[in-house]
């Protein structure tokens, strides 16, 4: 019986799923192994909240490999050991896995490769089971990557996504394998209370609700905090428990500006990936130097603490950081005002707003973590790095009357209206009714701080 593996990473579903159709068609037993990866562990990645939907999602996979005569295995360490002695184990002939962006899923095909040729066992990468758009598979002339979304979403689009794989039948896996049991929720403690469920089946119901009542009212209400009318499939995409390329090809069977716009946000990710892929180093340094000299973290030290708390003073930033505290998630335009207020308007280090993202959210992606920090600080790949986005204005116009305010800042509940995004601007007893504190910043001082730091006044 010829053997092939499986190496599950951020692809954790049955429905198209390249590496895993390559295996069954490549040999009479196939290993779904997925391996929790100490490295992992010890950078820092292993948050409770992914974690928690990280076992949601395996257990789905389980059940799902389960019901067509498989399972998975689950191995813990280093996860070149560990598929060398699953290759050892069975006499597996080769593995496939799908290919990454970062730096880190770089070094582990890399390392994989080599160990793997020392045992006469085949590697097989396979694209666009991650992104839609491979990294590195559209590129501008003379260079490997684009650095502007623009041209690069014009390319992408003529570019077309590969077909939707079908899921199997039937997977068949070899007796006898040693396998640790499937992670569960419940092992995983400090869980933000709102954190969603994971898992395939999850994420295709998600979809589903989405194309049927969501994403028509896409392009207009996307940054409309209150109605929260974002798909929320991002948990999943980062996850792989849903697929960019069919999620590509189902919205854009329908026609019209909610779509069109959907889309664009899925090209926004493979454009991050591209990026990331060419210059793995934006991971932690800057991909434009702006020659910042940012906050000592010591100085800012409670303006930092108000922020990842949500008593900023400003309620719009509050609210939002206040649901990525509870849910592990936080709505898109929210995530635009809260990381130019603290990179901005207080001058603090994007890194120190991508470390607190990462340790909250499910879908704490690297590649769009990172750059979508980098891009609303102005050291990535935004065309007007010196932007600010004053967060009264951006209240009034994306939560005009106040209602996402108050479903996360309870304190400010009885204060109505707009009015709501101005607490300060009471006064006497009217002011002493409401327990919030007074702004940690004049907003005139802190944009005149940072133009000065850019050499903008």
């Amino acid at each position: 019986m010829t053997v092939s593996i499986v190496l599950f990473t951020s692809d954790l579903r049955l429905h198209d799923h390249p590496p895993l159709r390559a295996a069954l068609n490549e040999a009479d037993e196939v290993v779904p192994l997925f391996v929790r990866d100490d490295r992992v562990d010890a950078a820092g990645f292993a948050a409770p909240n992914r974690l928690a939907f990280l076992a949601d999602s395996l257990t789905a996979l389980d059940e799902a490999l389960r019901e067509r005569g498989g399972h998975l295995v689950v191995r813990s360490g280093d996860v070149v050991e560990q598929v060398g002695a699953v290759v050892a184990e069975t006499g597996a002939g080769s593995v496939h896995i799908a290919a990454g962006a970062t730096g880190f899923a770089q070094a582990r095909e890399r390392r994989l490769r080599a160990a793997l040729a020392e045992r006469g066992c085949a590697l097989t990468v396979h694209d666009c089971v991650v992104t839609a758009v491979a990294p590195g598979e559209v590129t501008p002339a003379g260079g490997d990557h684009f650095a502007v979304f623009t041209p690069y979403f014009r390319r992408w689009s003529q570019q077309g996504v590969r077909d939707v794989v079908a899921a199997p039948r039937t997977v068949r896996v070899p007796s006898g394998l040693a396998s640790e049991r499937v992670p569960a929720r419940a092992d995983v403690r400090e869980v933000s209370p709102g954190v969603p469920p994971g898992g395939e089946a999850v994420a295709r119901a998600g979809l589903t609700a989405w194309l049927r009542s969501g994403v028509a009212g896409y392009a207009d209400g996307h940054d409309d905090l209150a109605g929260d009318l974002t798909s929320r499939l991002s948990p999943h995409l980062h996850f792989g428990t849903l697929s960019p390329v069919e999620l590509v090809h189902r919205v854009g069977k329908k026609d019209g500006p909610g779509p069109d716009a959907f889309v664009r946000q899925l090209c926004w990710r493979d454009f991050h990936h591209q990026v990331l892929a060419a210059r793995p180093r934006a991971a932690s340094a800057d991909y434009r130097d702006r020659h910042d000299r940012w906050r000592d973290e010591g100085e800012a030290a409670d303006d930092i603490e108000a922020w990842r708390r949500g008593r900023t003073g400003f309620p719009v930033v509050d609210a939002a950081m206040r649901q990525l505290a509870h849910e592990g998630w936080m709505h898109n335009r929210g995530r635009l005002i809260v990381a130019s207020f603290l990179t901005k308007t207080l001058y603090v280090d994007w890194r120190v707003g991508a470390r607190h993202f990462l340790r909250h959210l499910v879908d704490g992606d690297i590649a769009a973590n990172q750059l979508n920090w980098q891009w609303t600080a102005g050291t990535g790949n935004d065309t007007r790095p010196n932007r600010v986005l004053n967060p009264v204005l951006q209240g009034r116009r994306h939560d005009p009357d106040g209602t996402y305010v108050r479903r996360w800042v309870p304190e400010l509940a009885e204060l109505g209206g707009a009015a709501v995004h101005e607490p300060w601007k009471l006064t006497g007893l009217d002011r002493a009714r409401f327990d919030y504190p007074d702004p940690v910043v004049d907003l005139a001082e802190g944009l005149a701080r940072f133009r000065q730091a850019r050499g903008r006044d």
